[in-house]
Order: C-alpha cells, then structure tokens, then sequence
C-alpha cells in the first residue's frame, strides 16, 4: 500500500474564476484509494483528475469571459492566457498576461510573457529550456475557446493568436442587435469628478479655456459611456480681492447696480480693465474697493448682490461657447469651497503638516524646493487653500474615486505639491491607487507665426467670435457647392454647425494634449486628410451606400448574417472589434487623442474595403452581410464622434 503523499495539483472547483494565486496543496489520499497499488493506477488516476479541472476551468473561464469582458476582445484573451500562465508556471504567482495587437502578419493579437517568465524560472530547476519552449507551453495550455482559430509560437517564445472570423462576425453582429453601449469598458471607479474649462469671472475666455473645455468635456463622455457617474465640475473663479474694485466701480457707473445688464455694462473684459486702471492709478479708489472686499467677504448683502450680478453677467458670456459647443457643466467655483477652507487647514495643522514660514503658513513637500502656502502672510487663502478644500470636499462629501483636473502644463507642479500634501494627510494612498487625482495638463495654441495665438492687436481671442467663424467657412463652402439650394435653410445651418465646430475640436483633440498645437482655419477644415470634415463626410458616405440599398437595416440586423470572407472584410472587422479596447486605453491615460486616431485608420480601412471591386455592397451576392459591416462601421464611427462631442451629419 502506498503511503498518502502531497503533490500539486489544480482544484477542480477553483476559489475563484480567474485568480488561483498558486495551485493548493492536496493530499494523494484525498484522490486514490489505500489499495491503489501499481504506479500506473496512480499517474492515470492524477492525470484524469488534471483533465477534469482543464475542462470545468475553461467552461467556467468562458463564461466569465463572455460576462465580464464583453466586446474588448484584449480582455477576453488576457482571461483565457491567464488561465494558461497559471497553469504553465503554477509556482509564480501575480503573473499578469501581456496581450497586444499584432502590427505583423503572424497574427491579430499576441501573448508576450515568455521571456519575462523566463528570467524569473531559469535556475530553478524548471522543465523548460529557453523561452520558445515557455511559450509553446503557454499556447498548448489554452483553454478551449471559440475566440481563437488558431495559434503559433514565434521568435523568443511570442505567442501569435489568430482570431475566428466566425467568432468575429458573430460578435459585431451582436453589438449590431444589442448596441454599442455592450462594448463600452469598464473602469474601476464609480464615480469621478472632472474639472476643466474653469474660466475667471469678469474676463473673456481665451484659447485656453477652449483647450481645457473641449478635453475635460471628452474625457468626461468617455467615462460616461464606460458607466462611471461623471460630476462635470466648473471651478469658476468667482472669488478674491479683483471683486471689491468690480463691485465699486459698478457702484460709480450705475448707482442702480441691480438694473445693470450685460447691455448696459458691454464689453465686460473692458469693464475690468477700467476698473483695474482705476484701482491703481486712483487711491481714494483702491481704499474703497479694499473695504468692499471685507464687507463682501463678511456677508453685506448690498455687496453680495453686486458680486452675484457682475457672476451671472459672466455666465451669459460662458453659455455662449458652451451651447455652440454642446458642453453641460455644473459650476462650483472658488466661493463655493471658501467656507471649508478653515476647517481643511485646521484639520492639517492637526496633523502636523502646516508650519509656520516667514510668516505664512506652509505644508513642505519632499522633493520640491518650495512650500505649499496654505495661509499667505497676511492671513489671506489662496489658490492651495482653495484647492485643498476642494479636493477634500470631492473625496469625503461626492465620494469621488477618481479627480481629474484639465488645465495648462503650466499648473503641473501646483498640483503635484497639492496632490502630495494629499497624500501626506492620508486623504489619498500612496502609488496610483483609488481613489487617486490626476492632472491633465495640456500645451498652448500657437498662431501660424508659431507664437501665442493672438489677433492682430496682441488681444487674446474672443471664443465666440472664433467659434463663429469657423462656423461662417463651413457655411460658406456648403453655399459654394450648391448645397444652399438643394438643402433646407435648417439643414445647411446644422450642417455648418456640426462641420464647423467639430472641426475646432478634433483639430485639438488629434494631437497629443501635452503638445502645443497651430490654430488654422485652412488646415482643420479641410475636407481631405486627417480632419474633421474628412471624416464626417466619410460617415454620410456610409450613410448614403446604406440609403441607396433600400433596405431595412434594422431587419437585417436580426434576420440576416454577417460574415467575414474577404480580407479587407476581416481587417475591417477587426478594427471595429478593437473599438473597446482602444476606449479603454483613452480612458486609463486621459489621451483622447487614441480615439481619434482608431476613428481616422476606421475610415481609412474602410476605403479600402469599398474600393475593392471584389467587396462590392449594392447588387453583390454578399450585399446583407457588407450592408451590416457598412451599419458596424457607421455606428462604431457615430460612437467615437459622441466621445469627441462632435455632431454627425448623414448626407453631403
């Protein structure tokens, strides 16, 4: 009788789906019989035990694969080349797949942990003997999976994957039928706070404003689609000493403040500028507006009045670049964090990390050669103060997992130095952990002389004015090709809004945001190469192929098939179905500029399946399955539009 022995073997009922940190110890007793006598009894009876757990771990891998990693098809292999890697080097633990798509002809996706498992495993006694042998271990133990038509093992042990066109076919047509929401991806935040566009009360918003505006707004519609609860944060500045020199001066033009409107008072960037030139040229002036800073700061309600007046005058002037723009915020500006300040600076001096310095009071970051100053010398807040309050108020009273703060390179160290002293509370953990800040920093807007974007006279640019013309050209160019008598007066305004101001967007979003970018009007809204107006017009092209067939797109959504046969078919398919995965990527870097460049290789790809007289649509044998991959390139197209906040058109 063979005395009971310890070896390592998989449960067949794992402890979860996908993370066996290591494969458990069980005792042989538990498996063979105290008669079992003869060696071979004992390996047939260990090697069906192995089976079995390879067959009910791939029938349950599969099921959560469907369930968790709907539509991202990088997710869906990692699942499965997970299971595999558990099972290859069942002594690592944590070991995580590294999948990314293929850019050779091997394959769509590949599987690249040989090498580094490898270094971890030589000279440990292992089996393998250099990492092609890792990694043809890695591919035979795959589970079985309709995903995959087959694999193979290239190199130093890099395991190619070649999808299923079946599979393929089967999971666009499903999106088709059930919606592209199926695809979105699925971060590990709930909630996040987003605040960007954060114009200054009193001043016009400039070419910064715009930049800040339209990134925060597509960061924010892509974690909207990705089911995450988005509180779109206008962190206005509506507080501090410019507003006693606002309201006196107010006071001295219109006696009546309350009957001054955004007519009467004009130009409001010039009102300030006229107060300001009065405030320091005119000391009997300066006092009165110091006086107006504590009256308004202790709650006069005169005061409080005139300061809600010159706000709403500035909110009329904002809703116009946001409404042409199509952006919803909430405003919670500086005024409205002020009364958390003290408790927040309280709270860190508690603590110990406020200290007194020249005067001031300081929280000292490791690393930076110059404090935080939380309370300026004279017993003033500033921006840190403000910033700290509310940060502490999204963690603890919005429940905020993920902060998000879009504003210029410039402000980059500032919220370092604030995100640090975050830390040092304890209000946020250390690493990249939730929840967790980010900034989102971006370059300038350069004008065609490669210099700060300005008009003629050194002034900043008015939004509107540049919103609206960029509007007027598209307009313009619609006229010239004669669409203003084939089109409705609505038809060729909508049009020219959705043209013009989706031109202005994607000419920001298409670069890298940590670059600058040259405004210019020719280029963005060219209608070839990398724009706006290509790809809109490549979108109504679809449109009007689908149109032309006279069919219901929606029955054959549900009653025909798609397949992919062709190449270009198939490298068309597998573009859309890396949509998810792409999304995801934006997301996880705050980079929207990957969407627009998955959008602009869409279009191109699919150029060049209609171009290719052997993928004809209308009239071909094939024309209800190239119709669905017409409607999957149009919605995926319509998707990436909405996370950019540009406004499709359907026919040109």
């Amino acid at each position: 009788m063979l005395t009971p022995l310890t070896l390592l073997v998989p449960p067949a009922s794992p402890p979860s789906l996908f993370s066996f940190n290591r494969f458990s110890h069980f005792p042989f007793s538990t498996y063979i019989s105290a008669t079992t006598t003869s060696a071979s009894d004992l390996l047939r009876v260990v090697s069906r035990r192995l089976v079995l757990a390879t067959k009910t771990q791939s029938i349950t891998t599969m099921a959560a694969v469907k369930e968790e990693c709907k539509g991202n098809v990088k997710a869906q292999l990692a699942k499965l080349f997970e299971v595999s890697l558990k099972v290859t080097v069942p002594n690592e633990a944590d070991v995580d797949p590294l999948i990314a798509a293929c850019t050779g002809k091997f394959g769509d996706y590949q599987c690249n942990n040989a090498m580094g498992l490898w270094s971890k495993i030589k000279g440990k006694g292992t089996q393998f003997r250099g990492p092609p042998a890792v990694g043809e271990a890695i591919k035979n133990n795959l589970p079985t999976s309709e995903i995959i038509d087959s694999c193979s093992v290239a190199g130093p042990g890099f395991v190619n994957v070649v999808l299923s066109k079946n599979w393929m076919a089967k999971s666009i047509q499903m999106m088709l039928i059930e919606g592209i929401d199926t695809w979105a991806p699925q971060p590990p935040v709930k909630t996040a706070v987003v605040d960007f566009s954060s114009p200054n009360i009193a001043k016009e918003m400039h070419v910064g404003h715009l930049r800040s505006t339209i990134i925060g707004d597509t960061l924010a519609r892509m974690l909207e689609f990705s089911k995450v609860k988005v509180l779109r944060r206008n962190h206005v500045g509506d507080w501090g000493t410019q507003f006693g020199m606002l309201i006196e001066f107010l006071f001295e033009k219109f006696p009546n403040f309350e009957d001054a409107t955004e007519t009467a008072i004009g130009d409001l960037q010039a009102f300030y500028k006229a107060s300001k030139q009065r405030f320091d040229s005119d000391p009997a002036f300066k006092e009165r507006a110091q006086q107006a800073v504590v009256r308004l700061q202790g709650g006069d309600e005169k005061y409080r009045r005139a300061w809600a007046q010159i706000c709403e005058i500035s909110r009329t002037e904002f809703h116009k670049v946001y409404q042409r723009l199509g952006v919803h915020l909430e405003e919670k500006g500086e005024s409205f964090y002020n009364p958390y300040i003290p408790g927040v600076i309280e709270g860190l001096t508690k603590q110990g990390l406020v200290e007194e310095s020249q005067g001031a009071r300081v929280i000292f970051i490791d690393g930076i050669n110059i404090p935080l100053i939380v309370v300026k010398s004279d017993g003033g807040f500033n921006y840190a103060s403000t910033d700290l309050a509310a940060l502490w108020y999204r963690l603890n009273e919005e429940k905020a997992e993920w902060i998000i703060y879009v504003t210029d390179v410039g402000q980059q160290q500032h919220f370092d130095m604030v995100f640090k002293a975050a830390k040092r509370a304890g209000w946020l953990p250390q690493g990249d952990n939730y929840p967790k800040a980010s900034h989102v920093g971006f370059g300038l807007v350069l004008g065609e002389d490669g210099k700060r974007f300005r008009t003629r006279n050194t002034e900043v640019v008015r939004l509107v004015d540049l919103l609206d013309e960029a509007k007027n050209r598209s307009k313009a160019a619609l006229i010239e090709r004669g669409k203003g008598e084939e089109w409705t007066e609505e038809e060729i305004e909508s049009t020219a809004d959705a043209v013009g101001y989706g031109a202005v967007k994607y000419a920001d979003l298409k670069n890298n945001r940590l670059t600058n970018y040259t405004f210019n009007f020719d280029q963005m809204l060219n209608d070839k190469g990398n724009t706006a107006v290509y790809l809109l017009y490549a979108h109504a092209r679809i449109c009007s192929i689908i149109r032309r067939s006279g069919k219901d797109v929606e029955e054959l959504k549900n009653k025909g098939t798609l397949v992919l046969e062709h190449k270009d078919e198939r490298d068309l398919g597998l573009h859309l179905l890396q949509f998810a995965e792409v999304v995801e990527e934006a997301c996880t870097n705050l980079l929207p500029n990957v969407v627009c460049d998955y959008l602009y290789s869409l279009s191109e790809i699919f150029s060049k399946f209609y171009s290719n007289p052997e993928c004809k649509v209308i009239g071909s044998d094939k024309e209800t399955s190239r119709l669905l991959l017409c409607e999957a390139t149009a919605v995926v197209m319509r998707k990436c539009f909405n996370l950019l906040g540009i406004t499709p058109i359907y026919k040109i």
